[in-house]
Order: structure tokens, then sequence, then C-alpha cells
């Protein structure tokens, strides 16, 4: 019961703080991170991340139901994890498989629902995120990966950055392979859908 209480509380505290830094990070060891705030990242930024994660990210409450149907329907060969679970193992569990994790995570996934905004959802994402080897958070990535600030990334180069999620020790932005460049412009084309219609409100301004 003590357990559940600290992470509720913990829960609550990183609604308003930036994360210091997360268990995985520690198990890295020698890392590169950098915090920064949505309202000083590319609005591109966002938009490729929800379009490469989880495109119905307004739109439901932690868990995409049809979207897990039809991983069970396609026998669990495809994810069907959303952001926010993804947020939830990221910052307080850890990678490897188990029905462990999966109970954590079935109960931290909607107390972060109901204390963070979608916005503090996708902040938080994109800044534990790990998107080269040892390279965390977007304003990291941008800056060693593109030579930017990551509030001048274009939709293309968003994209390339999310599209090596969340497999970014064998996807790579510099050297990317045929399947991530293609990878990248189908997310690129999902996110100017996702603008079209009106499935970003719930983190754009």
């Amino acid at each position: 019961m003590l357990t559940f209480v600290v992470l509720f509380f913990i829960v609550l505290l990183f609604r308003f703080i930036p994360i210091p830094t997360t268990p995985y990070m520690v198990s890295e060891g020698s890392i590169s991170y950098t915090w920064i705030s949505l309202d000083k990242v590319s609005a591109n930024v966002p938009l490729a991340i929800v379009a490469a994660e989880d495109a119905n990210f307004c739109n439901h409450w932690g868990f995409d139901m049809k979207a897990i149907r039809l991983a069970i329907e396609q026998g669990g060969n495809r994810g069907a994890s959303t952001i926010s679970q993804q947020v939830v193992k990221n910052l307080f569990l850890w990678h490897e498989r188990s029905w462990i994790r999966k109970f954590f995570e079935a109960i931290l996934t909607p107390a972060v629902e109901i204390a963070w905004s979608k916005r503090r959802i996708l902040e938080v994402y994109i800044n534990i995120a790990e998107f080269d080897q040892g390279i965390f958070g977007i304003e990291e990535a941008s800056q060693q990966l593109f030579g930017l600030p990551a509030s001048q990334l274009s939709l293309s180069e968003a994209s390339l950055l999310a599209a090596v999620l969340p497999n970014p020790k064998q996807r790579s932005v510099k050297n990317p392979s045929l399947f991530v460049q293609r990878r990248a412009l189908a997310i690129s084309d999902g996110a100017s859908t996702i603008l079209k219609d009106e499935r970003s409100q719930c983190f754009t301004d």
C-alpha cells in the first residue's frame, strides 16, 4: 500500500517539475540529457511523435482499445502501447516485459492521465525518450544529430527522429536505413493528416 502512495505522490510531483532522470537513464550509464519545455519545441515535433507512436493520443484515456483489439487479432505482432503507457514505463518502471510490469503500468497509466494534461504527457515523453545511443530528450537529439535547437526542427527532421522510436539502438538518424527513411515519410504524411482532421487539438494551441 505504501508503494502505491509513494508512486502516486511522485506522479503528482512530476506534473510540475522537470524530470531529473529515470531508472533507464541510470542503467545506461554515461548519457546526454537536456530538459526543454514543450512550448520551446518546434510544433512539428509533437505532431511527428503522435503520428509515429499514438495517432489517437487525443482520443483515449491512456489505453487505445481499438489498437489493443487489432494487436490481439494479429497475434501480438503489432504494438498497442500508447504514449501514456510508454511514459509510465520509461519514467517509473523497467523495459523487460513481465506481468508485474504490466500490472503497475495498468494502474499508473490512468493515474498519469488524470493528474497530467495531454501536453504534459507529451512534454515528458519527448524529454525522456532515447533517440540514439545514450542521447535522451528531443533537445539533446536535435543538437547532436542535426546541429539545431529543437525549436528549429522541420517536419522531415522531426519525422526522422520519430522514426527511430521505439528502438534507437537498432535504427539510426545519422545513417537511416531504407526502412527508417520510408517510415519517416509515412510519419510526415500522418502528421499532416492528424493536423488536418483535428486529432491534435489536445496538444496544439
